[in-house]
């Protein structure tokens, strides 16, 4: 099998998790900086805005980095008529924040072709991919720009479908890590395994490098994983509670301060299952029985979430953490980055 490090000329096996909305330049260039791979996110990113942060990122580093997308399902809900009522089930949280009630906008994510255009043109070392397989197209045009592909995998059946479709590595994400379950074969429901359950199974499985994410913090997570098949680690909530993460205050706050036990799996704030603290605002919408279906709660969620992101207000925010952030105990993304590679094995 091809190690990890090697298959993309990086120097450690570390890889940042990429998030969705909390992604930073600052932060992706510190950890391909330090020898990583690091990810950026591009959920609800345009053709433009892609080009513009692949441009920050080749400014502040020079080292390899991974962009991030989700793949449609067939299943994503398009602005119409119910737009309305699901948004005047929000309306406490929008007056919260001193905001409007959100009208129907024109849609509510960009293009998968969109954004793969703009990735074709800026080139990135990775491109990652998570609620699916690429398709051949996807795979073939990106090998031919010498970009590599890495699939997303929560079950044995998903790595061995993604081997197929012939990505190049894949994450095998247990249940434990932070954000989306991105399951794609059955429900996110019916696919709950944990971390050091899933990947010594999947490196069982298949043949290319399998990374392992989820409950990873530190040295000691690391080295569990490499005993288990792994041949490198993700790890998104020890680096999201960083200076150099885009997260605020309040969201750090969170991190350190939530127990592994006091996390929830949740649909309340995108219309998707995803791990996180159980904040006013979840517990609100849980017990309301009102969630609109994928992206469309995202997008009306989102209209209060930033403004209170930007108000310092937690409790209206996604505040997404794995059942490890209390182990977050780093300031600097290169405090991180050295307690990491402290745990991988001497070659």
């Amino acid at each position: 099998m091809t190690d990890f490090a090697d298959l993309l000329g990086i120097r450690h096996p570390i890889v940042l998790g990429p998030f969705g909305g909390l992604s930073s330049v600052a932060l992706t260039a510190a950890v391909s900086d330090a020898g990583g791979l690091g990810s950026y996110g591009l959920y609800g990113y345009d053709g433009e805005r892609i080009r513009r942060t692949a441009a920050a990122l080749r400014e502040a580093t020079e080292h390899p980095f991974a962009f991030n997308i989700w793949l449609p399902t067939g299943d994503e809900a398009e602005p119409g008529p119910q737009h309305a009522v699901f948004a005047q089930a929000l309306q406490p949280f929008y007056d919260a924040v001193g905001v409007d009630v959100p009208s129907r906008p024109e849609r509510y994510i960009p293009s998968l072709d969109e954004q793969l255009e703009a990735i074709w043109d800026s080139r990135p070392a990775v491109l990652s991919v998570v609620y699916g397989v690429p398709s051949e197209d996807i795979v073939s045009e990106a090998h031919s720009r010498g970009i590599r592909v890495v699939g997303t995998a929560t079950t044995v059946a998903e790595a061995l479908a993604l081997e197929a479709g012939g990505v190049d590595a894949i994450v095998a994400t247990g249940m434990e890590a932070a954000g989306h379950r991105v399951s794609f074969l059955r429900s996110a429901e019916e696919s709950l395994v944990g971390t050091f359950a899933l990947v010594p199974q999947v490196a069982d499985a298949v043949d290319v490098p399998v990374v392992a994410a989820g409950g990873i913090s530190d040295r000691r997570g690391v080295a569990a994983a490499f005993a288990l098949g792994a041949s490198a680690v993700q790890v998104g909530t020890a680096f999201l509670a960083t200076r150099e993460s885009a997260a605020n205050d309040a969201h750090r706050a969170a991190i350190r301060g939530t127990s592994a036990d006091a996390t929830v799996l949740t649909r309340a704030m995108s219309g998707r299952l995803a791990r996180g603290a159980r904040n006013r605002t979840v517990r609100a919408i849980e017990a309301s029985g009102t969630i609109a279906p994928f992206p469309m709660q995202n997008w009306l969620t989102g209209r209060f979430r930033t403004p209170a992101g930007q108000q310092g207000l937690g409790e209206l925010q996604s505040l997404w953490l794995g059942q490890s952030a209390s182990l977050a105990r780093w300031d600097a993304a290169s405090d991180v980055f050295d307690e990491l590679v402290a745990g991988v094995p001497a070659s």
